[in-house]
């Protein structure tokens, strides 16, 4: 088990990019519902993916409607929440801000910052997802010894991804 707690220390440096929320909703994972924390990540990846898309839509229009583009990154500010990804959240306040004063350029500029925003969070915790299912198989496959050197090691740890 110590293993297990070491990497969870090295895999919470690397999620740096989130704050405390993530660490609260890995909190509620447990043996009953292993895959909590990844099926909400996926929900946010999905609610997230069809606002970005409507954004897109609704601001490419004639006749610019900022109540429902400010709609839309309020919900995309409170998806964020709850999963933690703080980059995306500020980038949503800036862009509720430049509806505020109706500034479409700023909220243009917005929307390609919160696409990017989106883009790392998803890769961080695809990455993620993919070190922590691979930590587990090596785990399974060589017992707690050599897991501990492979947890060591960082390196020979992606061999394996």
């Amino acid at each position: 088990m110590d293993g297990v707690v070491q990497l969870k220390r090295q895999l919470f440096d690397y999620t740096g990019f989130l704050n405390d929320q993530f660490t609260q909703l890995q909190q509620l994972q447990d043996e009953s519902n292993p895959d909590f924390v990844v099926g909400v990540v996926f929900l946010f990846f999905g609610d997230s993916e069809r606002l970005l898309n409507e954004l897109a839509k609704t601001l490419d229009q004639q006749s610019l409607d900022f109540r429902k583009v400010d709609s839309h990154v309020h919900q995309l500010k409170g998806s964020r929440s709850s999963i933690g990804a703080q980059r995306v959240q500020n980038v949503c306040i800036a862009f509720r801000n430049f509806c505020d004063v109706q500034n479409i350029e700023g909220c243009l500029k917005c929307l390609q910052q919160v696409k990017h925003e989106y883009s790392f969070v998803k890769k961080k915790l695809e990455t993620l997802f993919k070190v922590r299912k691979t930590s587990y198989q090596i785990f399974l496959l060589f017992g707690d010894k050599l897991f501990r050197f492979f947890l060591s090691s960082p390196i020979l740890l992606l061999v394996f991804l």
